[in-house]
């Protein structure tokens, strides 16, 4: 990627520094120097186990959410393309643990069958521009987007006009695929324009999730493809997933018991509220590198 911020924390890239005279004999030792130097900060557990455990907590909870605060957040601890891998097998994990609570049985399939192919399209395009699109641009773009969605139905359900459950729409849900596909590729912020569309259908709370965690589970496996090249070359990366890998069986069933106390209502308040935290973090990451 262009134009990338520094990394805020040096000690966290010590690891990095064997990683492009990487041999594959040396991997495993690579690996076990990462965990190794993570392990006892503070501020690993702080800041990337905390925002680790909210993301999984919000899969169990909403079928996705908070996931596009991982790399903003972990992006405090290691260089952004190193969080992002850092984020992509963890939220394929957690994703297991989500289907587990939302079956078939709890999927839109006429939505699937529109988000789908935008999807593997988005995917394959932010593969293909991985190093070359400016994420800063796409993270003020996904932010802006999705505060002032979430603004504008805080307005509808205040004035009392939440719409209708709409039918599904083939042009809106492609074009909803393809955005989260490409930004859930390169940033980890695939989230939004999937959860707006839906937002807009009127699903059930149940469907509504259900719907969202089969859509990140295909997305999110067919990321580990090109992303399991990129954990190959930054063993840092790999061992920082690893130390945070045990807080998914914790966080995701948190998430799907808070998920059947909440009402319909109440589930789409906080989803709505997740998009304006998540939007207004991301437009304050994204402004904040594009001034530096």
């Amino acid at each position: 990627m262009t134009g990338l911020p520094p990394p805020s924390n040096r000690r966290m890239q010590d690891a990095t520094l064997s990683s492009s005279r990487w041999l594959p004999v040396s991997y495993l030792d690579l690996l076990l120097e990462g965990m190794a130097r993570f392990a006892p900060d503070p501020l690993f557990w702080l800041i990337g186990g905390v925002t680790v455990f909210v993301i999984a907590v919000s899969k169990g909870a909403f079928g996705g959410g908070a996931a596009s605060l991982g790399v903003p957040m972990l992006s405090f601890l290691i260089d952004p393309i190193g969080a992002a891998i850092v984020v992509a097998p963890l939220v394929s994990g957690m994703d297991m643990f989500t289907l587990r609570a939302f079956g078939p049985s709890s999927w839109s399939k006429p939505d699937l069958r529109v988000l789908i192919p935008g999807l593997l399209v988005g995917l394959l395009l932010g593969w293909l521009m991985f190093e070359k699109v400016d994420p800063r641009i796409v993270g003020l773009v996904i932010g802006t987007v999705s505060f002032v969605f979430a603004l504008h139905w805080f307005w509808k359900r205040r004035r009392k006009s939440a719409p209708a459950q709409k039918p599904t729409d083939a042009k809106l849900g492609f074009i909803a695929g393809t955005a989260s596909g490409f930004t859930t590729f390169v940033a980890h912020a695939g989230g939004p324009p999937v959860t707006m569309y839906l937002i807009r259908r009127g699903l059930e709370k149940r469907v509504f999730v259900g719907t969202n965690a089969a859509f990140f589970t295909l997305g999110n496996l067919l990321k580990l493809i090109p992303y399991g090249f990129l954990l190959a070359a930054r063993p840092d990366a790999a061992a920082a997933a690893l130390l945070f890998a045990p807080l998914i069986p914790l966080g995701v069933p948190l998430g799907v018991r808070l998920h059947h106390r909440l009402s319909q209502d109440m589930l789409l308040v906080l989803t709505n509220t997740i998009l304006i935290v998540g939007g207004l973090r991301l437009i304050y990451v994204s402004v904040k590198a594009l001034a530096g």
